[in-house]
């Protein structure tokens, strides 16, 4: 089972992923994650990798996706994987297609968790950290874990926030290059909703607001 996931910063698209790697035993698989470990092992794509990001540039496609696809031939991912985090704009899927079906690791399904923006703002900016348990779940802009006070409502700790959580600019810009249906990553995603209407793939929708548990069982229920 080959799965590609979309959602805004903000969506839970994290933790959904989390669930669907339980439920079918296959690795979750974030594009930084794959820049930071070539990099890290000093392969030769990283090595490239490595003179882009040095010099603030974005890893040309020609250089990603030869990166992406060695990652999805692991073992592990032989019997399926789930990409989240990249494509990131149209081309971008377009080349990505191309390139799995040229591998013969074609997608069987897309994923797009449905949230409107100012929801996924808010969810970013409301998330506090337990200083005792990072995983105790506490937002003050969601009404089921929304914290007791300014203590954690599982275990009472004191809350914080990260930093990068309450930079308003980085999220806006972070959620203008998703929320693009043009150019930017909704794009990529249309691109696959498209392609779903020949039968070739399973294009899936998700609505992103109800509570986690709500949003598994939609999952559930449309695989």
């Amino acid at each position: 089972m080959n799965i590609l996931f979309f959602g805004p910063n903000g969506s839970g698209k994290g933790t959904q992923g989390a669930i669907l790697k339980g439920k079918y035993n296959i690795p979750h698989i974030e594009s930084g994650a794959i820049f930071r470990e070539n990099i890290s092992k000093g392969t030769e794509l990283g090595a490239k990798a490595k003179e882009y990001i040095n010099r603030g540039d974005l890893v040309p496609d020609e250089i990603t996706i030869p990166m992406i696809l060695d990652r999805l031939k692991q073992d592990d991912a032989k019997k399926g994987w789930l990409l989240d985090g990249f494509p990131r704009n149209k081309n971008q899927a377009i080349k990505l297609d191309e390139a799995l079906n040229a591998a013969d690791m074609a997608l069987g399904i897309v994923i797009e968790v449905l949230l409107d923006r100012e929801i996924a703002k808010k969810r970013i900016m409301g998330r506090r950290l337990c200083v005792n348990d990072n995983n105790h779940p506490n937002n003050i802009y969601i009404d089921a874990i929304k914290p007791d006070g300014d203590k954690c409502r599982v275990c009472g700790g004191d809350l914080k926030t990260r930093d990068d959580d309450q930079d308003e600019a980085a999220i806006d810009k972070r959620h203008s290059i998703y929320y693009d249906a043009e150019t930017g990553t909704l794009a990529a995603a249309y691109y696959f909703k498209d392609k779903a209407k020949d039968g070739s793939l399973k294009y899936i929708e998700l609505d992103g607001e109800p509570s986690v548990k709500e949003v598994t069982n939609q999952l559930v229920s449309k695989l």
